[in-house]
């Protein structure tokens, strides 16, 4: 039980004890939860939530102005850094799963710090809401793998938006000249120099031997580029299918998560019109 000394007795404003709101806690979420006093209205709340690396969710009983809210105090959002570019949190697919789960738990963001206020005493309520409310945003680090390359490709091109100014890109860029019917496409195609860069964003197999392909025809048709791949990862590329895209590919990144800043000096140094 809850062990808080000169606190043991203390009573909230609405005449709830610390022992009642931990009883609370126990019927509406887990009797493994624990309350532990770290300052002048403010307690720990341990809970046997995990993320899936093993550490704890991080969440704070205290008051916030003439409010008692739950808070994760920036841990939630910190935690998943660890993995994920915190850019990257902030859009695509993986902003859509956070902001789905503050909109359907009524949790606010407020600079990174996640708040839930707790509602007419309703304790248990309000931490069975939030609980699940991080445990559903740290599903960003679980999507399955088509969910998991879709997010490559949006980071991938709003990297590339951030890195080259919009109007030297053309996106899925096909030759006109050559092949009108669009067999033959490129991710990205910086524009604006005698020989212009073809970027692609591989993210399996599949798509290593698709820009393979499209490499080889552009050297048949003798269009001038350089080319540049960056991986998702590129250690899960099949050995001869990566050798085979080596044989046609100027420069390759083996991630990009990894390799932000080294993309970003090969793009300034190589588009100089």
């Amino acid at each position: 039980m809850f062990h808080a000394g000169r606190n043991a007795t203390f009573y909230w404003r609405n005449n709830m004890s610390i022992e009642t709101i931990e009883q609370d806690f126990h019927r509406k979420v887990s009797q493994k939860i624990r309350l532990s006093e770290e300052g002048i209205e403010r307690f720990r709340v341990l809970t046997p939530f995990l993320f899936d690396d093993g550490d704890h969710l991080c969440v704070v009983l205290k008051k916030n102005g003439s409010r008692w809210v739950l808070s994760d105090e920036g841990h939630t959002y910190m935690h998943l850094t660890y993995d994920i570019d915190e850019k990257d949190l902030h859009r695509g697919t993986r902003q859509k799963i956070i902001s789905n789960a503050l909109s359907i738990f009524g949790i606010e963001d407020q600079q990174g710090e996640l708040l839930l206020e707790v509602p007419d005493g309703r304790y248990g309520d309000a931490l069975y809401s939030f609980v699940q409310g991080l445990l559903k945003i740290t599903d960003v680090s679980f999507l399955a793998r088509e969910r998991v390359r879709s997010t490559f490709m949006e980071d991938f091109r709003a990297f590339l938006i951030e890195a080259i100014p919009e109007e030297r890109m053309n996106f899925d860029w096909s030759d006109p000249t050559h092949d009108s019917q669009g067999k033959y496409t490129v991710d990205c195609r910086v524009n604006s120099m005698s020989r212009p860069l073809l970027v692609h964003g591989i993210a399996n197999d599949a798509r290593t031997r698709d820009a393979t392909i499209t490499l080889h025809q552009f050297e048949k048709w003798g269009i001038p580029f350089r080319s540049l791949a960056i991986f998702e990862d590129q250690e899960a590329i099949n050995r001869k299918v990566l050798a085979r895209f080596s044989d046609v590919c100027d420069k390759q990144f083996s991630s990009l998560a990894l390799n932000r800043d080294r993309i970003t000096r090969f793009l300034s140094e190589n588009i100089a019109e």
